[in-house]
This record gives C-alpha cells, structure tokens and sequence, in this order.
C-alpha cells in the first residue's frame, strides 16, 4: 500500500545506507531510486550541542550527497542519542555500547534526528525532531545478554529500539519511528509539502 502517491519524475535519493531508514520509507510505499550514503567526518566540534550537531551533520550530508544528483530529491537524516549536552557514539565496540547503556540505565535521554530534503531545484527544507526516551535501571544481567545480541552494533547511544532493547523503555514521548531513524511524519510532510 503506498501511504504516498508520487507525483514527481525526478528521482528520489537516499543519502543514508541505513536499511532501518529504507524500511521505514517503505512503510509509506517509498523506495528510493538511488542509495547513495554519505561518506563525511561526522565528529562533534568542540562543545558543540547535540541540537547544533544533529542539524549540521544532516545538511552536510544532503549538501554532499545532492551535489552528485542534480535535479533530484535527496533526503538526508542524522539521528542523536543525548544525555543532556553530551553527544552519544555510535557504539562500534563492546565497551561503547556498556558506556552507552551504563549512562543511559535509569535515565531519561533525547534522540534528535535532523532532517534535511533537497528539492529539485536545489531548494533546502530543513526539520529536526526530538523524542524523550526513558530507560528502566538495567541490571549487569541485562547489559551482558543485549552485548552478546549485537544489536548494539554501529548504534547511536548503543540501542536499537526496534529490537531487544525495546525491553529496557518503559515510556517514550513524541514519534518513535524518530528513535528508529526517521520522523515518518515529517518526512511524509515534507516530501508531500513540496511536490514530491
């Protein structure tokens, strides 16, 4: 079922390698024409805020990405797990992710996704999203089992809420498909709001 009719020609790229992101597009009948991920230094600057950070990188990945895709649409998106100021890795190992879950056990965190949407014509539409996520006091039992699942891998804050890690939160305000990636109804927003 497509959620979404297209009504352009002009192809549709998606700057991001994340099957998460694909399958959600999916969800609302999208599927891109091109994947083509960016591939940029996605260090956070010297005190820079996670808010800052999450639109930065997103623009600097639509920005690179639409530069070798004229006349198309290019949805790029970054997604940020932060504990007040502090900016989350992406867990790329074992201790990353028992850091990640270690901060986050018991705690209240946001997960900011900037979005950005290159238009045809070059025309940029910008939004970011934050949703408040609670995780329950986990217990060393718990940490182990979720490290040796490698769900964990190449996460940002070391958790996929789509997966077994769905059991450690008790409570989320604002759009879950945002922890997953993508803001499925801002998408949909911005890609209907502006002739896709």
């Amino acid at each position: 079922m497509n959620l979404i009719t297209r009504q352009s020609s002009a192809s549709f790229v998606l700057a991001s390698g994340s099957p998460r992101r694909r399958d959600l597009l999916e969800t609302l009948g999208i599927k891109p024409d091109v994947i083509d991920p960016a591939d940029i230094d996605e260090t956070p600057k010297n005190r820079e805020l996670p808010l800052d950070y999450a639109k930065r990188i997103a623009l600097e990945k639509a920005t690179l990405v639409s530069s070798r895709h004229n006349a198309s649409f290019v949805l790029a998106a970054d997604t940020v797990v932060a504990v007040g100021r502090r900016i989350l890795p992406k867990a790329e190992d074992e201790i990353d992710a028992r850091d990640c879950l270690g901060l986050l056990s018991g705690r209240r965190h946001r997960v900011l996704t900037g979005h950005v949407l290159v238009l045809p014509n070059g025309e940029v539409r910008k939004k970011i999203v934050v949703t408040a996520v609670k995780f329950k006091r986990l217990h060393q039992s718990e940490i182990d089992a979720y490290i040796a699942s490698d769900d964990w891998q190449g996460k940002a804050g070391g958790y996929a809420i789509q997966g077994g890690a769905s059991a450690f939160i008790p409570w989320i305000s604002g759009s879950y498909t945002n922890v997953v990636g993508l803001s499925l109804p801002e998408v949909a927003n911005m890609l209907v709001g502006n002739g896709f």
